[in-house]
């Protein structure tokens, strides 16, 4: 395994990895860039088949949290951990606390919070070691999900998107069709449907889709279908990666905006959407919602929800101000997304590690 020779490694300021041999822990956190502040990023548990698909995935999400907290005008820098683990088997309380005594390590360089395979009962677990997690439920009203309020920001990213992709200034009857109704897809599905959209829904559980399409009258296809149907709007909201150029030739929709990290397979698909005139929404601009809502956790000034909620609405005001912008420069949506993320985080001074 060679690190600085990896083809995710992006001058990540730091990569550590850690063991515990009571616990069986082996983890990776990886900082990408501190200079707005500390690195936040969730912890993944994930049962990689090896070790170097573990770093891929840890140096890819990391980066990109650097750019979304960016994006998101964040006091907040770019982390992520993964454990290599089945968190259906694997999680154990050991497990957990040698995770805290690892992210605490770092003397809040990192600071944690849930993610694909943790809950925020992990977090809880967690924090009687570290106080560099966050994302957890309090009487104050934190939440300790953040799916509602990723779906939130969907939302208002995807109305964007409609807006500028197909000239339409309102969501009845656009035709949606989700790719995923996990948490955060589900909660989309009820807000798009709420404001009046047409939805098709599919899921690697057919039950689940089948269920939410029986409560919202949407039309449910298979994983398969999903990129094939005649609709409006297309929305990842399952695993990233989804996009490649095989797909870009078979999307029917003039609009792509969903909640999945990393969409877009190479660049090269995102180059290909554009040229076929599909509007992409850069997914780390619309899925930004529960990392604020978490960042508000984290401020000595208090929790206000209101404020939060504002706070992430303005999302739609960062993709009116990136759609416009790639208009004028002919440019695919997520190459501006980029250019702005780094003109914010680059202009800070670096902090002192």
């Amino acid at each position: 395994m060679h690190v600085f020779q990896h083809p995710e490694f992006d001058r990540h300021e730091q990569i550590v990895f850690g063991f515990d041999d009571v616990s069986g822990l082996r983890a990776i956190i990886a900082i990408h860039n501190t200079c707005r502040g500390p690195a936040l990023g969730g912890l993944r548990i994930f049962p990689y088949a090896n070790e170097d698909d573990a770093l891929t995935d840890v140096l890819r999400l990391s980066r990109g949290m650097t750019y979304k907290s960016a994006l998101a005008n964040l006091p907040l820098g770019g982390g992520k951990a993964v454990i290599i683990a089945d968190p259906k088997c694997d999680k154990t309380p050991a497990l957990l606390e040698a995770m805290g005594r690892l992210v605490d390590s770092l003397g809040g360089r990192y600071i944690t919070a849930e993610d694909s395979g943790s809950s925020e009962a992990d977090m809880q677990v967690i924090a009687r070691q570290t106080e560099h997690v966050s994302g957890l439920r309090k009487a104050s009203g934190e939440s300790g999900d953040p799916s509602p309020f990723t779906a939130h920001g969907v939302f208002f990213a995807l109305r964007c998107a409609v807006r500028h992709g197909l000239g339409r200034q309102h969501l009845k009857g656009v035709r949606v069709a989700i790719q995923g109704v996990g948490h955060v897809g589900t909660h989309l599905a009820r807000k798009l449907y709420a404001a009046g959209a047409t939805l098709v829904v599919s899921d690697v559980n057919e039950a689940a889709a089948v269920q939410l399409a029986n409560e919202l009258g949407a039309e449910v296809v298979s994983p398969a279908e999903i990129f094939d149907v005649d609709v409006d709007v297309f929305a990842p909201c399952a695993l990233g990666g989804v996009i490649d150029e095989t797909v870009c030739e078979r999307l029917k929709a003039r609009v792509v905006a969903g909640a999945a990290n990393n969409q877009l397979a190479s660049p090269d698909a995102g180059r290909r959407l554009h040229e076929r005139g599909i509007l992409y929404t850069p997914d780390y601009a619309a899925n930004a919602g529960g990392v604020i809502e978490v960042a508000w956790q984290l401020r000595r000034q208090g929790y206000r929800r209101e404020a939060v909620m504002a706070h992430i609405e303005r999302i739609e005001d960062t993709l009116d101000e990136i759609f416009q912008r790639a208009r004028r420069e002919h440019s695919p949506p997520e190459e501006i997304a980029d250019r702005v993320a780094e003109e914010r985080f680059k202009a800070q001074p670096h902090q002192a590690a």
